[in-house]
């Protein structure tokens, strides 16, 4: 079981510009069918997917293993776009990829978050958060986003995410 003090030795951590990153997030293409497309430009490492849904990790993760999970199809409500069984799906499906990372990462916690905005992306998604042993709690719960972004290697990415991959039950 690795610990957050592990994670924070073996990777460094940068600030995010979050001006730029606003920006794009509320002029650029959704991010979310930039990746369903396919467009090179929006690269990432994808633990799961089908015809309904996709799960990638995250581009900028405050936490190791933090995953996004969408509907392929661009909705914005995080409830109301979605009849009982399209969201209960979804559900299901974060439930099976939040327990192999659990089961993987060993994580104290998993948070799972709706996040996004009308105003900017916009795409209906949920976060999966690993929370490792000993992180403070100041760095916990809301405190995550407070933390800076984990510089982590493309091919280690591409190996967490096979595994993953691998771990979801069915």
């Amino acid at each position: 079981m690795k610990d957050y003090d592990y994670y924070n030795r073996k990777y460094e951590r940068y600030q995010l510009d979050m001006d730029a990153y606003n920006k794009r997030s509320q002029t650029g293409p959704c991010f979310i069918c930039e990746i369903v497309a396919k467009n090179p430009q929006y690269s990432t490492h994808i633990v799961f997917e089908d015809d309904k849904l996709i799960a990638f990790l995250d581009k900028y993760p405050r936490m190791y293993g933090w995953i996004l999970v969408a509907p392929k199809e661009h909705r914005e409500q995080a409830i109301s776009d979605f009849v009982m069984e399209g969201f209960i799906y979804i559900q299901t499906m974060i439930y099976r990829i939040a327990k192999a990372v659990q089961e993987e990462l060993g994580a104290e916690r998993i948070y799972i978050l709706s996040l996004g905005s009308n105003q900017g992306n916009s795409h209906a998604h949920w976060h999966i958060v690993p929370l490792p042993p000993g992180v403070p709690y100041q760095e916990q719960q809301i405190g995550i986003f407070k933390i800076g972004i984990l510089k982590i290697l493309e091919e280690e990415q591409y190996s967490f995410a096979a595994l993953i991959r691998g771990k979801i039950e069915f």
